[in-house]
Order: structure tokens, then C-alpha cells, then sequence
């Protein structure tokens, strides 16, 4: 399952700029990236050129969504899904999904694009673990979670050590969604889970080489 982290800011501060170096980075760097974008508009036309998710594809996005509130390309009903809910549903294959916007996503990190001084989100909105900004003002933000915005690279390096440790070391085996909610499991119980489904599957004999099992249950509420 990736990781998800969302870049925030007023509209015209940079976002997708910033956002298209960023994942040209972590393309270079090795990972699979996705992209989910939140707009307020209707009716917009998907993947024209110059269009910010043109830019994105552009700059070598493995998987791009655009979230609207009446629609979602893959041309699916938006249905108000969390950005949590989207990435784990529709780009579960990628290492990490970055979003732009989501300014209220819950138990999501957020990095604040920042122009101008009087447009600032981080006293309005929870889990900004960074800013990026060419302003030279009194943030009360560490140095090292405080970037200029030509310095994306940077900002790709910063996510990779907070993020991505653990896809390098390939350690998370087992993934549990529940209600589209990652719920945490310790190593051990990712084991018995693994090992209890995989053993089952395999009785079924249905591949000869198993490398990935995904399982979706729907409980029926009335049991």
C-alpha cells in the first residue's frame, strides 16, 4: 500500500509546479508514483495539453487521478472519497501517491506552498510537517522542514528519509483496509495473516506461483 502525503496552498501559490519536480525526482530515484489532484470545479476536461494533469503524466506519474465533485477519472462517480480512500483503492501498486490539495485530509501529512504571507493554511489545518516558500519569515518550523521552492529535490530527498525507508527495506508483508482505513499490524501479525491466507489459497490450487494476494470481504450488516 504507498504512503500518502499532500501538498496545500492558496490557488496560483506553485502547487503543481512544485509537485510535477517532485515526482520527477522520485521516478529518478526508483519509485512508483501517483498522483490525485482536488478541484472545486465541474465539468472539466481531463488531460488536455497544459492541463495540470497532463503536466504530471508529463513529468513520468505512473498513475495520475483527478478528483472533482462530479466525477473522478478513471471517469468513475467522485462520491466524496477521503484521499485516503482513493489511493488505496485505485493506486494501491504505487509506492507513494502525492496529493495536491486535500487541505482537510485526515491523518494525512501535509507540505504548505506558501507565496504570499497572508495566505498561510498551517493555523487553519492539521498535519503540516513542512513548508515550502521563498519568504523570508518567522515560520516556528524546523530548518530542515523548511524549503525554498526551487529546491524540489530537496523536498524529494526529505520525503524519501521520512516515507519511504521502509518500502527500500521491503518490510511491510501483509496490509489490512478496513472501511478503505489502514489499520497498523505488527510484524508478527503480519506473518500469521500472511501465512494463514496464502496457505488457504494455495489449497485451492488455483496458480502454480503465487506472489501477491489481494482479498476484498464485504460483511453483511444484518448478521
Amino acid at each position: 500500500m504507498p504512503q500518502i502525503i499532500t501538498f496545500i496552498g492558496w490557488h496560483n501559490s506553485g502547487k503543481t509546479t512544485l509537485v510535477g519536480r517532485i515526482v520527477a525526482h522520485l521516478k529518478e530515484m526508483g519509485y512508483r508514483v501517483g498522483v490525485v489532484k482536488s478541484s472545486k470545479e465541474e465539468g472539466i476536461v481531463f488531460d488536455t495539453p497544459g492541463s495540470d494533469s497532463y503536466l504530471h503524466r508529463q513529468a513520468g506519474a505512473d498513475s495520475v487521478l483527478f478528483a472533482a465533485p462530479d466525477q473522478m477519472v478513471l471517469m468513475t462517480k467522485q462520491g466524496n472519497r477521503s484521499l485516503t480512500s482513493i489511493a488505496h483503492r485505485y493506486l494501491a501498486d504505487c509506492d507513494i501517491v502525492i496529493g495536491e490539495g486535500f487541505k482537510h485530509a485526515g491523518h494525512v501529512a501535509k507540505i504548505e506552498v506558501v507565496r504570499d504571507p497572508g495566505q498561510q493554511l498551517r493555523n487553519e489545518v492539521h498535519g503540516v510537517i513542512a513548508v515550502a516558500t521563498d519568504l523570508n519569515m518567522n515560520l516556528n518550523i524546523g530548518s530542515d522542514c523548511l524549503f525554498r521552492l526551487n529546491e524540489s529535490r530537496k523536498i524529494a530527498l526529505f520525503i524519501e528519509k521520512r516515507f519511504l525507508d521502509d518500502v527500500r527495506k521491503g518490510t511491510e508483508r501483509t496490509v489490512l483496509l478496513v472501511n478503505d482505513d489502514k489499520v497498523p499490524l505488527k510484524e508478527f501479525v503480519q506473518e500469521a495473516l500472511a501465512g494463514t491466507v496464502a496457505g488457504f489459497v494455495r489449497s485451492l490450487k488455483c496458480a502454480a506461483d503465487i506472489d501477491k494476494i489481494e482479498l476484498r470481504i464485504k460483511l453483511d450488516r444484518d448478521k
